[in-house]
Order: structure tokens, then C-alpha cells, then sequence
């Protein structure tokens, strides 16, 4: 299929990394670009390495970008109007694993939140079930990587970006777990960012989708065999919550209380891994055991500690008003750790939901303002308390103010429903200076 091609690769990150490598293996000849010429090193034998390219090099008759690059990049630009078909890394895997005797099934999840905490929960129920399987995509393997490595099934984490390169994906079964607005910069549009997501569906043996979510109704609406999940009471065919279970009609699969990270957005999280396990067949007893299992991974409804009744929860991957309000709502009576850049996303809806269990917040970041005029507008009565732009410990600070707003039985919630780089280098970071500043706080307190 490769042998022989010219083959650009655009961007050295891990992902074209593992691009170049799987393509000289294929037979291909390989020219890796990237902007950032330490990123042109560790590449296999035989790859031409050239910084920042803006046109292809003559000959190239296929690009492969990697997901971060828009489609405004000049390099894929040109390379499209000189008729050279532009690729991700996920359809190249795909490609591959047609060529392969046994390839491995995938199924493939997709959304606006709630990604990559699906995916862990289905790779751990797949792995409960005996199958040799692997989490991969955007939570951090490279689908060619988990292609390419012997698996049965994977559990494809699939972004926006990811999905806008694909064309001939064909999952064994494909979820989107909830749309809202996210990343219009780089598709242009809210119609090309949902255009994008619903990519996954096509071809899929089942979509999967949210019945409390209308867009991925619509999304689901041509595909000839689907399931839905609620969670609330289910109606027949639905997989949903009843008595304290989560159910697929009379069948139990594992109880509410063991589905981890909390709150009801994580329960839709898992009742989608259900879902999509049980289309390969997987019974209800490894869903539980795989269910139980699953450990989430830091920064998303994360327990920090606990002192004096009050509870410290890190959620700092909260990163847009649709996760944070997610956060929020998994918890009665909180003081809020809030802002960072909204990049024009609207908080009032947020707030105004949120305002029954608001005790107090805390506002930090560039867009703390906008926050603060919510407030003013939807709970004019909660305490508000703004972290100076000058501040040299903003974290710290604003755990401190939190801490002296909550009473016992109270939650000191970092949920930012902004980005996180005025203040911080990643939501990581932040979400690591949160569990710092709670520990020196209570530290203080003694």
C-alpha cells in the first residue's frame, strides 16, 4: 500500500514519531517537518528531516499531519491545492490495519467531554472481560502504535481534530457522549466542529449515544443500528439508572456508588463504556469488575483531602463551561474555585444553574470579570472574592479564600471552566498547584 510512496509527515511530536516509523516500515520513502527543529530527532534510519516546510517537496504524493495542525496551516494548504491528499495519523492507522490478517476492532469514543475518563473505563472493563486491549488516540498512545501492537480490541479516544483528518474509519462500535462549544478557532464553526465529530459514526456497526443530549441524537439519526444511554430511568432498548444501577433493560451492570470519579456526568461516562463493551460482546459481570477497577486519572473530580468536613476536589480538566458544569452539579453545597480564559464562551447559563449550591467563590485568572458579572446577575447573594492580577501565588491564595468561606459539609471545588494558560502552563499544572495549596493550607491550620 506504501511501498514506494513519497510521504510527507507534518509535525514530530510522539504522534509522527510513530507516523514516520510505521510508514519506513511499510516501505515508504519519509520526509518528517516540524517547526521546532529539536523536535526532528529520534527518527528511524532513512527519514529526511527538513524545518518549518510551507510547501511539499516535489514528488510527495501523501501528508500526513499530525491532529493539533487546522487546515489553515500554509504547508496543508498548498499541499491541497497541488492535489495531494492530506491524511491524520488515525486514518493512516486505519489504512494499515486493513492490510493486516487479524486486525484489532475498534471502538472509538468521542466528544466534548468526558473522553478520555470513557476510555479508561472501557479499556478496563475490556481488560476485566480477558481481551487483549489497549487504551489509545488522544488520551496518549498513537492508534498506529495499538495497531500495529497485537491487540484484539482498542479503545479509541478521538478528538475533533483527530476525526477532521479521517475519512474511511469503520468502528465496530462509536460513541459521542455530549456536544457543546469547544474549539470553534480551529474548526471554524460550530456546524464544522459537530460536522467533525459526527465523522465517527459513519460506517460504525453501532452508534452510541446520549438520549439527554439532542445534538448526538441528531448525529446518530441516519445510522441504521444504535443504542442510547440516559441517566435517568431508561426506556426499553436504553441503557440508563435504576434503583441505584446502572442498567441495559432487566440486566444489572454495576451499582452507581462504584463509579468513579463521581457525579452524574461521569455515570453517562460509564454507562457509554457499557455500552460500547457490551456491542463486543462483553458480559455484565466484567463490566462491573472493570468498573471497580478503573482508577481515574489526576485532575478530573479529584479528592485532594478532607479536614474539618470540608472536602478539597481537584477538577482542574474542567476546562469549559460544559465540564464544570458537570463538576458543579455532582456536588450540593460547594465554594468554587473558578476562571482562567474563556475565550468569549458565555458563563451566565452555567451560574445561574449552579447558584443553589454556590456557598462562596473564588475568582482568579484573566476572565475572572466575566465571572464576576455572572455572579452579580444570577447569585447576587453568594460571597465573591477576586485573586489579584498581581498576585504571586494566585493558587495558593484563592485556596486560602475558599478554605476560610467553607463550613463543614462543604466542597472547595477547583472546577476553572476556563483554559488554563494565563496563569499556568497546562491544566495539569494548575490542577498540581491546587493539591499543592490545599496541603500548605491545611498545613497552616495545623
Amino acid at each position: 500500500m506504501f511501498t514506494d510512496r513519497y510521504v510527507l509527515v507534518a509535525g514530530a511530536g510522539v504522534t509522527g514519531k510513530s507516523v514516520a516509523s510505521a510508514l519506513v516500515h511499510a516501505g515508504a520513502r519519509v520526509t518528517v517537518t516540524d517547526g521546532v527543529a529539536d523536535r526532528l530527532t529520534d527518527l528511524p534510519a532513512g527519514v529526511e528531516t527538513v524545518v518549518g516546510l510551507t510547501t511539499p517537496p516535489d514528488g510527495v504524493d501523501l501528508v500526513v499531519t499530525s491532529p493539533g495542525w487546522p487546515p489553515t496551516a500554509p504547508l496543508l494548504v498548498a499541499a491541497a491545492e497541488a492535489g495531494i491528499e492530506v491524511i491524520g495519523e488515525v486514518e493512516l492507522a486505519w489504512r494499515l490495519g486493513e492490510t493486516l490478517p487479524n486486525p484489532p476492532a475498534w471502538l472509538a469514543v468521542t466528544g466534548t467531554d468526558g473522553k478520555t475518563t470513557t476510555v479508561g473505563m472501557l479499556e478496563s472493563i475490556l481488560l476485566a472481560s480477558g481481551a487483549k486491549a489497549v487504551a489509545c488516540g488522544n488520551i496518549g498512545l498513537p492508534v498506529i502504535d495499538a495497531v500495529l501492537g497485537g491487540y484484539d480490541v482498542l479503545a479509541v479516544e478521538l478528538s475533533s481534530y483527530q476525526l477532521h483528518w479521517q475519512s474511511s474509519m469503520r468502528a465496530h462500535a462509536a460513541a459521542v457522549l455530549n456536544i457543546a462549544e469547544d474549539h470553534l478557532e480551529w474548526h471554524g464553526s460550530m456546524a464544522g466542529y459537530v460536522q467533525d465529530k459526527g465523522k465517527i459514526y459513519t460506517g460504525a456497526g453501532l452508534a452510541v449515544y446520549n438520549a439527554d443530549d439532542v445534538e448526538t441524537e441528531r448525529l446518530a439519526a441516519d445510522s441504521p443500528q444504535k443504542v442510547s444511554f440516559t441517566v435517568s430511568t431508561p426506556s426499553a432498548g436504553q441503557f440508563g439508572v435504576t434503583d441505584g444501577w446502572l442498567v441495559h433493560g432487566d440486566l444489572l451492570l454495576a451499582p452507581v456508588a462504584e463509579v468513579r470519579p463521581v457525579g452524574p456526568h461521569n455515570v453517562a461516562n460509564a454507562l457509554a463504556a457499557a455500552a460500547l463493551a457490551r456491542a463486543y460482546g462483553v458480559s455484565a459481570e466484567a463490566v462491573r469488575a472493570g468498573l471497580t477497577a478503573y482508577t481515574p486519572p489526576a485532575h478530573r473530580v479529584e479528592l485532594i483531602a478532607e479536614h474539618g468536613g470540608v472536602r478539597y476536589v481537584n477538577d482542574s480538566k474542567a476546562t469549559n463551561t460544559h465540564a464544570a458544569q458537570g463538576s458543579l452539579g455532582a456536588f450540593d453545597s460547594v465554594v468554587w474555585i473558578a476562571g482562567g480564559l474563556l475565550h468569549g464562551a458565555p458563563v451566565g447559563d452555567l451560574v445561574a444553574e449552579a447558584a443553589p449550591r454556590l456557598r462562596g467563590v473564588v475568582l482568579l485568572g484573566a476572565d475572572r470579570g466575566v465571572f464576576a458579572a455572572a455572579l452579580a446577575r444570577h447569585a447576587p447573594d453568594v460571597p465573591v472574592h477576586l485573586v489579584g492580577s498581581g498576585d504571586d501565588e494566585p493558587m495558593l491564595t484563592a485556596v486560602r479564600a475558599a478554605n476560610a468561606m467553607a463550613s463543614p459539609g462543604d466542597v472547595v471545588l477547583l472546577a476553572p471552566a476556563a483554559k488554563s494558560h494565563d496563569l499556568f502552563a497546562s491544566y495539569v499544572h494548575r490542577g498540581t498547584a491546587f493539591a499543592e495549596a490545599v496541603r500548605d493550607v491545611l498545613a497552616e491550620r495545623g
